[in-house]
């Protein structure tokens, strides 16, 4: 096998199985190699730029974040990280500050839900979680999710939303922190109801 195989195989051993196409170039290897690779069948194209080898099982949230620095799972995709939802996403919720351009990540992308917010109200709530994959990957807290359910009611699924508050409601729910997000998005009067009825 030629030494450029072999630094790619490490390059994607490094990343979980997965990389792309700039850091192959940033290692100096031309993305000349990664047609000629994928057409012997030892890589896979998993997006535009992306490419895994075939014995790894992507992770879908992983690679779909890497395109975008300021791309969010939330609403449905976060519930199911955060185990507030065993409905395993059909497509992808993500949120992105209004303005943002990820035209080319939608094409590439054709299930994904695109929510666009202000950008003051954007970074409220952001963190962290593993995949069940285990790679770490950035999504709004349980309370922000919470706030945005509620914020969005008609528009979301009437099970996916019951389940999620009660089970938060019903799992130590951080009030305090709530409460701080509900003053800030103007529905701290509903979150009140809600937990005078679940708490």
């Amino acid at each position: 096998m030629s030494d450029v195989w072999k630094r790619i195989q490490n390059i994607a051993e490094e990343n979980d199985g997965s990389f792309t196409t700039r850091q192959i170039e940033e290692a100096g290897i031309s993305r000349a190699y990664l047609k000629t690779y994928v057409d012997k069948l030892l890589l896979i194209r998993t997006a535009h730029g992306h490419y895994a080898l075939p014995d790894s099982l992507p992770d879908e949230y992983a690679i779909l974040q890497k395109r975008s620095h300021v791309l969010l799972f939330s609403y449905g995709t976060a519930l199911y990280l955060w185990g507030m939802s065993d409905r395993v996403p059909h497509h992808f919720d993500v949120t992105v500050p209004s303005g943002t351009n990820i035209s080319r990540i939608r094409k590439d992308y054709p299930d994904l839900r695109v929510h666009y917010v202000k950008k003051d109200l954007f970074d409220i709530g952001i963190t962290n979680t593993p995949t069940t994959m285990g790679n770490q990957v950035r999504l709004y807290d349980k309370e922000r999710c919470i706030c945005d359910l509620i914020r969005a009611r008609n528009d979301i699924d009437m099970q996916l939303f019951s389940g999620a508050i009660k089970i938060y409601f019903s799992n130590h729910p951080d009030m305090r922190k709530l409460l701080k997000y509900g003053k800030q998005f103007g529905i701290e009067d509903k979150i009140r109801i809600y937990s005078e009825v679940l708490v």
